[in-house]
């Protein structure tokens, strides 16, 4: 990979950091964060202390949710840059085969009839989540065709099931009291972040991520035409239902722990491929690294533009939308054209 990208997302990730930090109702000054940081090394008396508060909303409340956002985001950027490579398709994103509305059911339903607790709504969204690519996966196994295109077309049949599932609940949601919490759900949101949410969703995306990271270089053979790949002795199936499950696994964990969080999986790996071409191995990692910086900037400005917070997939659409209608406007091929490695 070119130095100059390694530095540019080095800088561009402290930047993100520094002021994801400072910024916010709560206002943390750059000494006061160096403080803390030379305190939590062993470096205490160097610099003056922090106010008890200060410490209390660094350490609890805005770490937590800055890491989550990163994670978050270069996973579910990673799984989008997948999703494109392994269905050659530069619009495919995470949420094509029901993950999406899959949990979104899942929470509505948790937060009507079982529990509004976070970790209740949290591990119904996942089961869902889950369960949606399973059964899309179930559907196309029952046809003749081995195809990927199949797949996504059982995926759009679970995706509309569980969006009339969902639509149901939300016409018999109380409108003054749980319809709010599923709208707000849906729009995604970083407000709930806390380290026991965090230790529930780091282990299972960031191993899935960098598994993904590890064999990245098999995304190159499955962007051939599947008689191609199979004439180079690479199993197509089993390799494509190993990057799907693990793509799920990370998009199904996100979802169920902020709710949907639109445009990033799209966009993301489109502006990794203008950086470092299309080659997997240098791209996927990119398309990580971009997503978490990109997610931290955006729940930043979420929190801080206004005096309540605002949804995350609001943010992200006024974003992410005009990007896209730049790279059309802007490419007449490559970073929306085939994904294809060269």
């Amino acid at each position: 990979m070119n130095n100059k990208i390694i530095l540019l997302l080095a800088a561009l990730f402290v930047c993100a950091l520094t002021v994801a930090l400072g910024v916010g109702r709560y206002a943390i000054k750059p000494l006061e964060i160096a403080s803390i940081f030379c305190a939590a090394v062993g470096w205490n008396g160097r610099l003056p202390a922090v106010a008890p508060e200060t410490y209390l909303i660094f350490t609890n409340i805005r770490l937590p949710r800055i890491i989550m956002s990163f994670v978050i985001g270069g996973g579910i950027s990673i799984a989008g840059a997948v999703f494109q490579g392994i269905f050659r398709n530069p619009l495919a994103s995470p949420d094509i085969l029901g993950v999406k509305f899959g949990a979104a059911f899942g929470a509505a339903l948790a937060i009507i009839f079982f529990t509004q607790i976070t970790f209740g709504v949290y591990s119904l969204a996942f089961v869902f989540g889950l369960a949606a690519v399973l059964s899309a996966y179930l559907l196309a196994q029952r046809s003749q065709d081995p195809s990927a295109s199949v797949l996504v077309i059982a995926g759009i049949v679970v995706s509309a099931l569980f969006q009339a599932g969902l639509s149901v609940l939300i016409y018999l949601a109380d409108p003054y009291d749980k319809l709010a919490q599923i709208t707000f759900w849906l729009m995604g949101s970083f407000h709930t972040a806390s380290w026991l949410k965090l230790a529930g969703i780091f282990p299972l995306i960031t191993v899935s991520s960098l598994l993904i990271c590890l064999f990245s270089w098999r995304l190159n053979v499955l962007t051939l035409a599947d008689e191609e790949a199979l004439a180079l002795g690479i199993p197509v199936f089993r390799w494509r239902m190993f990057y799907i499950f693990l793509s799920t696994l990370i998009v199904a964990a996100s979802v169920a722990a902020v709710g949907a969080i639109l445009w990033v999986s799209l966009i993301i790996p489109h502006i990794a491929r203008y950086l470092v071409g299309t080659e997997h191995r240098r791209l996927i990692p990119v398309a990580g690294l971009l997503g978490g910086i990109f997610l931290i900037l955006m729940d930043t400005l979420a929190r801080s533009l206004l005096v309540a917070e605002i949804p995350i997939s609001i943010v992200t659409s006024v974003f992410g939308a005009p990007f896209l209608g730049y790279l059309i406007q802007s490419r007449k091929g490559g970073a929306l054209g085939s994904d294809r490695a060269n």
